[in-house]
Order: C-alpha cells, then structure tokens, then sequence
C-alpha cells in the first residue's frame, strides 16, 4: 500500500500554537525568571520541546518575541489610556489592570535579571513611550515638552521604579503574586502619580527657570 500523504500544517493551528507558547513564557518567565528551561516552558504550554525551537528557534529567539508581545500589548493601551478624552476608558482601563499581570511580571523579570536583553527592552519602551506621548500631543491631551525623548525616557525610569520599588518590597521571589502587587499599585501610587502629572507639583518656576539659565550658559567648572 502507498504511505497516506502527509496533510499540510494548518495555518490557523500553527498560529495558535504558537501564540500559546508565547503567553505560556510570558507567563513562566514573569513567575520564575529567565533561567526556566525551554522544557518548562514547553510543559506549560502543553507542547513538546521541538515545537518551540521549530516556532521561535531558540530561548533567546523566544524571548525577543515575548519582548515584542509584551510592547505591543503596552503600547496599545498606553496609546487608548494618553489620547482619550472621557473618563470611561481609564475607568475601564483601571477596572482591567489586574489582567496585566503576566505582563507586569514579565518586565518587572526582565529588569530584575539585567543585563543587555533588559536595556533593550527597556529602551524600546522608552521610544513606544514617547511616540504615543506624541500621539497624545496631537489628541489634545498631553502637553508639549522641550525634549520628548528626555520626558520619555524620565517617565518610563519613573514609573518602572515605582512598581520594582512595591516588587522588591513586597514580592521578588518565585511565584509573585503580580494580580496583589498591581493592586497595592493602584491603592498606594495612582492617586498621587495622577495629582502630579495632572496638576503639577511646584507653585511657581524658580527653579525650572534657574536650571534653563544654567543649561544656557553653564558656569565655568573649577579647575
């Protein structure tokens, strides 16, 4: 008898597949860092070993697709959250927060294991920052700032801190609990994180209008 032909991979299976990979090490890698093995990752998601290399080549290969994953679901509802005009979206946004928390994990991870992989996320988010930033300008939203890239990289520094500050505190070992961590985040930080981008916090400009004459016309440094 001839051998039965081989029916071709399905596309929508193939995808799938490999969508869930990705979220199973988005999820493993926020829960116990990035020394997992490709095995337990593979366990996880409920494939063999093979079929992760055969969808992403390598671990590192893995994990460059999870950066891009984690990006882009960031970048999406920080463009919604920065350049929508009614209440109801960050009210939606703040009610869904908790849904982030494989996300959270996965950074937070990333920053805590360093090294040049972390910088690179880390400067991605900066300029995914600082386009919908602008994005936010041209809504209305957001004001305008004398360096948009300088105010980016400032706020991503800023608000990552916040939360590996609440991590390092109150979690960073294997199994954090990243759904409470995002909910002493909103108990403890929002409030005063939106008085201040919202309301400013200095009274008057001494201080902003000494370091523009300092940058001017910077004193001379002693010798």
């Amino acid at each position: 008898m001839g051998s039965t032909p081989r029916r071709a991979p399905d596309r929508d299976e193939d995808l799938t597949a490999r969508a869930r990979i990705r979220d199973a090490a988005v999820e493993y890698f926020g829960q116990r860092g990035f020394d997992v093995t490709v095995r337990a990752i593979a366990d996880r998601a409920g494939v063999s070993p093979g079929l992760v290399l055969h969808h992403f080549g390598s671990k590192a290969g893995l994990r460059e697709a999870c950066d891009e994953y984690v990006r882009q679901a960031i970048r999406e509802v920080k463009t919604e959250a920065l350049t929508a005009h009614e209440q109801q979206t960050f009210l939606q946004q703040m009610a869904e927060t908790e849904e982030y928390s494989d996300l959270l994990g996965y950074v937070l991870r990333s920053l805590q294991s360093g090294g040049p992989m972390a910088a690179a996320l880390f400067d991605h988010m900066v300029e995914d920052m600082e386009e919908y930033l602008a994005k936010g300008e041209e809504a209305g939203t957001i004001r305008p700032s004398r360096d948009p890239k300088a105010r980016a990289r400032w706020l991503a520094a800023n608000g990552m801190g916040a939360v590996t500050m609440l991590f390092t505190l109150h979690g960073g070992g294997p199994d954090t609990d990243f759904r409470e961590l995002l909910r002493r985040w909103k108990r403890e930080l929002v409030l005063p994180s939106l008085e201040i981008y919202t309301e400013g916090l200095l009274t008057e400009r001494t201080m902003l209008d000494a370091y523009l004459l300092y940058v001017s016309d910077p004193p001379e440094e002693s010798r």
